[in-house]
């Protein structure tokens, strides 16, 4: 299993060792690889952060063996997750989005005023290449469907609850199960997300290592790496 790290704009993929992500992870045995990926925050605004991701990352990944991939996301790193499973539906087995930057706030609060996701009917017909949130909700509306469609991954979301996106993260934990939403007081930085990494942790659908297994490490075709230009 390999999980895919995503950082947020202006953040240091190492930063993740650095604020504990990892070592929570040796701690609780979890009997996965990491991959700690150097996202700049210009792909997201040329628009070609999905198919770097793909084409960089998870099919080498794949190509290594790995079949269960799970995508960790903070911020816009948490957007990227989500928008990249709605270029390439399947591609994944999970996501996990802290705090993540969900769209402009105009039409959250038409989402909202519509009363919530469930309730919101999505515009029709083609958009804009540059409106990526008019089409990311209309993706995640489908997590309230009763009988969700196999190439939607689980996903859980955490958020502080002064959070400058909290707004809109609420939005989303309308329709998501109970027990993959979490909260925690605070804003948007990493004592957060570190404190909900660790909770989430606990109850992520991840292998645990056998007592015979050695130590938790992070192999060299998991290591961080660059997100080719």
């Amino acid at each position: 299993m390999l999980l895919v790290f995503l950082p947020g704009a202006f953040l240091a993929p190492d930063e993740f060792e650095r604020e504990g992500f990892i070592s929570a992870m040796t701690e609780r045995d979890v009997a996965a690889d990491v991959m700690l990926v150097d996202a700049n925050v210009s792909y997201y605004y040329d628009q070609t952060f999905t198919t770097h991701l793909q084409q960089d990352v998870l099919d080498p990944a794949r190509a290594l063996g790995y079949r269960s991939i799970w995508l960790v996301g903070i911020s816009i790193g948490g957007f990227g997750a989500l928008i990249h499973q709605l270029a390439q539906p399947g591609s994944v087995q999970g996501i996990v989005a802290l705090a993540p930057y969900l769209g402009r706030r105009p039409l959250a609060a038409e989402i909202r005023k519509a009363g919530g996701l469930r309730a919101w009917k999505a515009p029709d017909g083609p958009l804009p290449d540059e409106e990526v949130d008019r089409r990311l909700w209309p993706w995640l509306q489908q997590y309230a469907d009763e009988m969700p469609t196999k190439e939607l991954p689980p996903l859980y979301l955490g958020f502080g609850l002064a959070d400058r996106f909290a707004a809109n993260h609420a939005l989303l934990a309308e329709v998501l199960p109970e027990d993959r939403v979490f909260t925690t007081e605070g804003g948007h930085d990493w004592p957060q997300w570190s404190r909900l990494w660790r909770r989430m942790l606990d109850v992520l659908p991840l292998p645990s290592r056998s007592p015979s297994a050695p130590a938790f490490r992070t192999p060299a075709a998991a290591r961080p790496r660059a997100i080719a230009a």
